[in-house]
């Protein structure tokens, strides 16, 4: 039996050390010690096998096939045991010790699932199967694992594992691994499987990974909080912007904006939204329940909220100017960069003047996520959510690009994937 592999260092099996190979694996090579020592002790990862009739495809789920980013159904295998174990006959085995396997009722769809399917990062492995907000009913866990129970409700987010022992893994920042965290799309794993996201039936994760849905909080709403809300949560946090009577701005009112808007309201902060389209006025006063609303192109608006603000959350991706928006925050105020403009350019003097600062997030840490979902449950925050079917996928894509969703379209996968 021919299997692909590739070379990774053994302190760093993350990384790649050279293209791949094909290795002939025989009999007598019946432990990856002995494969470690016949490659010279670097480590061997399995990427790709040719595989036994008892590996099955039994997970459907919707992927892009090429740089289109065109979605439609696929079926593949979730994971096989490592063939090693047993000499040369690969076993399938779905769930490992530590691992929960849920079956996926609810999937978010997030830009990264447009910029990933479209090969925007130069880095698709296809066929590519998006979606890292999920959402779901535990059906099976291995025999090691001990918080999570048969039928309970679970999430999964944007990442599925890392090196668990760097300072950041263990300073509750596994995102920011050292060693690069597992994304759970289009990555590769320790174990050389390529991730496939949760536009698909079932998911199988460490329980690390794994979180618990409070009991009674909709499934369908708890999806875009495993990206959108961690998103803005987590830095929200780390910087302080949860003090009652303290003044935030809000810049975008999109998927992760209302949800930033709805934060800071649970936090009993004194919420501004910063918008280009004057059309969302109504929905951020009247239905998300933002304090003030602000057309950044308006230059008396703008000047009118001069030296307020003493947060600043920025959710745009757009190319956006930096200086009118950081002329907004008070003395020793903060803006956080949650979107992801192609540049970020700003005058010097912006920051000298005023003690201000800029800084930068990406999702957060695993206890972070339980945190903010147990928040969200507590305090009755529900994102704004249109549920669609898997088959409607591609249309809402194009709205997505578009800026024509508000504000998360949710896949209802139990429902819709057959």
């Amino acid at each position: 039996m021919k299997y692909t592999i590739e070379r990774r260092p053994k302190n760093n099996p993350l990384q790649k050390m050279s293209t791949d190979q094909t290795l002939s694996i025989k009999r007598e090579f019946t432990s990856m010690a002995n494969l470690h020592s016949e490659s010279g002790g670097d480590l061997l990862l399995l990427v790709k096998a040719k595989m036994s009739s008892e590996v099955k495809e039994d997970c459907l789920g919707w992927a892009a096939r090429d740089s289109s980013g065109f979605l439609s159904p696929y079926k593949f295998p979730r994971r096989f045991a490592d063939p090693f174990d047993s000499g040369d006959k690969p076993q399938y085995r779905a769930v490992g010790d530590d691992d929960v396997l849920l079956t996926i009722t609810h999937c978010g769809v997030c830009y990264a699932d447009v910029l990933w399917s479209r090969n925007k990062f130069g880095d698709a492995m296809y066929p590519l199967v998006p979606g890292h907000e999920i959402a779901g009913v535990v059906k099976e866990v291995g025999s090691n694992v001990h918080r999570f129970n048969v039928g309970q409700h679970v999430g999964v987010g944007t990442y599925v594992n890392s090196c668990k022992e760097c300072d950041n893994c263990i300073a509750d920042r596994e995102v920011h691994c050292e060693k690069g965290a597992i994304l759970t799309f289009n990555s590769v794993d320790v174990d050389g499987t390529v991730t496939k996201g949760g536009y698909s039936s079932y998911y199988v994760v460490h329980e690390r990974y794994c979180f618990r849905i409070p009991d009674g909080y909709p499934l369908a709403s708890a999806a875009p909080l495993l990206c959108a809300g961690i998103t803005v949560y987590s830095p929200m946090m780390r910087h302080k912007m949860n003090q009652p009577g303290k003044s935030l701005g809000v810049i975008g009112l999109g998927g992760l904006g209302h949800l930033a808007v709805k934060f800071g309201k649970a936090f009993g902060m004194n919420v501004t939204v910063v918008s280009t389209s004057m059309y969302k006025k109504e929905e951020a006063l009247n239905l998300l329940g933002a304090d003030k609303f602000v057309v950044s192109s308006d230059e008396q608006q703008m000047k009118t909220l001069a030296n307020s603000l003493d947060f600043i959350i920025d959710t745009a991706s757009g190319d956006h100017p930096f200086d009118p928006y950081m002329a907004l925050l008070k003395t020793a105020g903060t803006l956080v960069l949650v979107g992801a403009p192609s540049e970020v350019k700003l005058s010097p003097i912006c920051l000298i003047r005023g003690m201000k600062s800029i800084s930068g997030s990406a999702t957060g840490g695993l206890k972070d996520e339980q945190e903010m979902l147990d928040f969200c449950a507590a305090h009755k925050i529900y994102p704004w959510i249109e549920l669609i079917s898997i088959q409607y996928i591609n249309e809402a894509l194009e709205r997505l690009v578009k800026g024509d969703v508000k504000y998360r379209c949710v896949i209802e996968i139990e429902k819709s994937l057959k």
